[in-house]
């Protein structure tokens, strides 16, 4: 299942179950454990060293610090 329909699937739920504060962010060319990858297939996942991409720290961090 592509990323656009799991988020859509996310949005749903948390809508559906009275969540208010919460944001919903497709990061494009990373993997589902936010790791920059080219393919996204499991066998890169041996040559990735990145342990999750600072784009996404950032967001996180962001989304936060606005609560």
């Amino acid at each position: 299942m592509d990323a656009v329909t799991n988020l859509e699937g996310f949005k749903k739920e948390l809508t559906k179950a009275g969540n208010k504060k919460f944001e919903i962010v497709n990061f494009e060319e990373l993997n589902h454990l936010f790791q920059n990858c080219k393919t996204g297939a499991f066998s890169e996942y041996v040559e990735i060293e990145q342990t999750i991409s600072p784009k996404v720290l950032e967001k996180m961090s962001d989304w936060i610090l606005k609560l």
